[in-house]
């Protein structure tokens, strides 16, 4: 009779793995999706921020160097 118990135990404990093995597939797979769409915000992002720049009639330089002096005249006030 104690073979009974154990067996159900046992095919308890394949279940639990197998769902866990379903669950681990199930997370990798969303985590490629939040990655992939972590991506493309980036990318639109950066696009507004292109299209920004090309409207203002700035080149990529000068919008770096003025982005910098804001940057640091901010940093400057928080610190006052």
């Amino acid at each position: 009779m104690a073979r009974g118990p154990r067996k159900a135990v046992e095919e308890k404990i394949a279940e639990k793995e197998e769902l866990i093995s379903a669950l681990k597939t199930r997370l990798k797979s969303e985590q490629g999706e939040l990655e992939a769409l972590y991506r493309e915000k980036k990318e639109k992002d950066l696009e507004g921020l292109n299209r920004m720049i090309a409207d203002s009639g700035l080149a990529l330089s000068e919008a770096a160097d003025v982005l910098k002096e804001y940057v640091q005249n901010r940093t400057g006030q928080q610190g006052a």
